[in-house]
């Protein structure tokens, strides 16, 4: 992918996750903290009893993490089939006998394409993603 593209893409990446991080993750984290540290005051319950309740602390977040992590796989995968279409195509116009400028139009055209069109997603993919994450129980 052109690097000017991936630089887009990468930055309208790195903003939708830095949103969700503060908006979403964050408080998460907080709440991990808080009830794990509330695990560790009581004292009259054995090693295990607080490794588990720790444990239990630390699953609304791991379960965030890993839908954010499964979200942005996908996003990648389909852009990323999108690109591969692109270089199929430029592959079959060189194979037909145009010449390199022509081929490097239609791909720089081609990724330029399917980089708007995902972009064009992100939106959505941040709703479901924030959709997903209010769901989740604390």
């Amino acid at each position: 992918m052109a690097e000017a593209q991936q630089a887009r893409v990468q930055k309208a990446v790195e903003d939708m996750v830095q949103s969700l991080e503060r908006d979403h993750i964050r408080k998460m984290q907080g709440r991990m903290f808080h009830c794990s540290a509330e695990c560790c005051e009581r004292p009259g319950e054995s090693m295990n009893q607080v490794h588990q309740c720790i444990e239990r602390c630390h699953t609304p977040l791991a379960k965030a993490q890993g839908l954010v992590t499964s979200e942005l796989e996908q996003f990648q995968d389909r852009l990323s089939r999108c690109t591969m279409h692109c270089s199929d195509k430029a592959k079959d116009l060189f194979d037909s006998g145009a010449k390199e400028p022509a081929v490097r139009a239609l791909m720089d055209s081609c990724v330029g394409s399917c980089v708007d069109e995902h972009l064009n997603l992100l939106p959505s993919v941040t709703r479901r993603l924030k959709d997903s994450l209010n769901s989740i129980p604390q």
